[in-house]
């Protein structure tokens, strides 16, 4: 493993992090607190408790993952699109370092950048709600699992991308309307039964819903059910990057 190509790697798309640090972090920031003073405190105050918790405390997973997952997506597709767009892709490729090695290092700064903004989104919250965290440990680890899941997916959509808009497409037209409709602001339960159902085909309510547990102890799906939903799209996604990034396709041809 050539741990040095790694950190060099990492620590380059770090440095973006720092000299972006508005759009990074503030911006994310600012934009969640209006979801917690829209839901959380104006219409919070009309909705009862949803499964023994207050609205605005109920809704800190959701937003959370909602946050995680659009950071995680959008840092590491425009991290690796940008050196394809530029050629510098090319020195990456021909240096000595293998395709995994290469994700690793993309990835990781990815994550690393999710899990500062999420930590960052999650204070804020306590500014907002109540916000009790029963199972300190699951959620770290599914804090984790998400940041890093994602940012393989999005190194995805960034080697298959061909230009900036195809760049924004999955996000935008896929992955949020998911989180809406995953349950971030509402329990699958208070749905009618036929909604429910389709709801289960959502993998977004899997992710969520674990989130959910590790705060208060409640959920609409197995606990179990979600840490494996999870894991299994983090195979998938590695293996595919891995996969294309060794073929080099849409990088070579």
């Amino acid at each position: 493993m050539n741990f040095y190509a790694i950190k060099a790697i990492y620590l380059h798309e770090m440095d973006r992090l720092w000299r972006t640090l508005f759009q990074s972090i503030l911006s994310p920031v600012v934009s969640t607190s209006l979801y917690f003073i829209v839901f959380g405190s104006v219409i919070g105050r009309m909705i009862p408790e949803v499964s023994g918790v207050s609205y605005g405390s109920f809704i800190v997973p959701g937003l959370l993952m909602l946050t995680l997952l659009q950071q995680s997506i959008s840092n590491s597709s425009f991290g690796i699109y940008m050196p394809k767009f530029s050629g510098s892709i090319y020195e990456i490729l021909a240096a000595p370092i293998s395709s995994l090695e290469i994700v690793i290092g993309f990835v990781g700064a990815s994550a690393s950048k999710s899990l500062i903004v999420g930590t960052v989104i999650l204070i804020t919250a306590t500014f907002f709600a109540e916000v009790r965290i029963d199972h300190p440990l699951v959620m770290i680890i599914l804090l984790v699992l998400t940041c890093v899941t994602f940012s393989l997916f999005g190194f995805l959509i960034g080697i298959l991308s061909e230009n900036f808009e195809q760049l924004q497409i999955i996000p935008l037209i896929v992955i949020t309307p998911l989180v809406f409709l995953g349950g971030s602001l509402y329990s699958i339960d208070m749905l009618p039964e036929f909604w429910q159902q389709i709801s289960y085909f959502n993998p977004v309510v899997y992710l969520i819903n674990g989130m959910r547990w590790s705060f208060y102890s409640v959920s609409d799906i197995n606990i179990w059910i979600s840490v494996s939903t999870m894991l299994g799209f983090l195979l998938i996604c590695i293996s595919s990057a891995v996969f294309i990034l060794t073929k080099g396709y849409r990088i070579k041809s």
